[in-house]
């Protein structure tokens, strides 16, 4: 598995970043596999008793939080299937 694009802009493109000198905002990759890979804040604890009944996650799956900019941005990048 590699990482083969971004999508959207690079953290330092979008300007309402918290973290934008840094540079280290959340991303969206697409994966070689077809599977993305975002980072993200972790926020598991915080939001895993408010899944709907019809969500679970596995012990190895997390939640992470990411702006709706950054989701935004991405948008025009994700493929329709």
């Amino acid at each position: 598995m590699e990482i083969v694009r971004r999508l959207g802009k690079a953290p330092r493109q979008r300007r309402s970043s918290p973290s934008v000198n840094a540079g280290t905002c959340p991303d969206i990759f697409e994966l070689s596999d077809g599977n993305f890979a975002i980072i993200g804040t972790e926020a598991t604890e915080a939001l895993d008793r408010q899944l709907p009944a019809d969500a679970s996650r596995a012990d190895y799956e997390r939640i992470v939080v990411i702006s709706r900019e950054t989701l935004i941005e991405a948008k025009k990048d994700i493929p329709d299937a």
